[in-house]
């Protein structure tokens, strides 16, 4: 998993806790956080494609929420940074080289215990919102929302 799916849900707190339809930019999301505003702002747009936030333009313009972090799962977050391909993909070595003896004719061991693997983080990711991850951060950094908010809402 690539850093953006960090870097997005991060993003989704900050906005959420900057307030209810405020927008902020890119450049100022990234750089409360010293990250590249031109690779942040890449993740911010497969969230607006994904439905998650919503772009606003002009000189008051930026990214915003969508919709409520109560409606946004991890796994929504995931998918819309990484894609909904699998994470594992089996590709049937057995098949290959000099111990092959034509198609294999069970399922691969290593496919099914990846499989089974995968669902189970899908079912979590699916199972947790990005509401939850906020209470969480809230109760271990009670400072954190005010202080983003404060340094999000003055001009860099």
């Amino acid at each position: 998993m690539n850093e953006g799916v960090e870097w997005a849900m991060h993003s989704c707190l900050n906005l959420a806790w900057i307030g209810e339809g405020r927008a902020v930019t890119a450049a100022r999301l990234a750089a409360y956080h010293e990250l590249p505003a031109a690779y942040l702002n890449k993740q911010l747009q497969a969230l607006v494609r994904a439905g998650i936030l919503g772009s606003v333009s002009g000189p008051k313009g930026g990214f915003r929420l969508a919709r409520s972090l109560d409606r946004i799962t991890l796994m929504d977050v995931v998918t819309a940074i990484e894609g909904p391909d699998e994470a594992f993909r089996c590709t049937e070595i057995r098949g290959q080289g000099p111990g092959a003896a034509g198609p294999p004719s069970a399922e691969c061991a290593i496919a099914g215990a990846m499989g089974r693997a995968e669902l189970a983080w899908r079912r979590e990711l699916a199972g947790r919102t990005l509401d939850d991850v906020r209470a969480q951060a809230e109760r271990q950094a009670p400072g954190a929302p005010d202080r983003i908010r404060r340094w999000l809402a003055t001009t860099g």
